[in-house]
């Protein structure tokens, strides 16, 4: 047989339980995020690339690391 909730019996409890109730976030579901085709972590590796090929890559900029990504999984037919 379930036990009713336990009543707070001194004034300090019954504060208590008055400020965790006023104070504590209620608990949101959060969706779960869905899986995307890209690899969740990435690795450090050294690569040789020819000197023109990489200044291809470099002169657009900032994110050209992401650029040679993006074009080593379009040759490897991962995207």
């Amino acid at each position: 047989m379930a036990r009713p909730p336990r009543r707070h019996t001194t004034a300090i409890e019954q504060a208590e339980a008055l400020f965790k109730s006023a104070t504590t976030k209620p608990v949101e579901e959060t969706p779960r995020p869905v899986r995307t085709a890209m690899p969740v972590g990435k690795e450090t590796v050294s690569v040789r690339l020819d000197r023109d090929v990489l200044e291809h890559f470099q002169d657009d900029g900032p994110g050209w690391q992401d650029r040679i990504n993006a074009a080593l999984r379009k040759a490897a037919g991962l995207s």
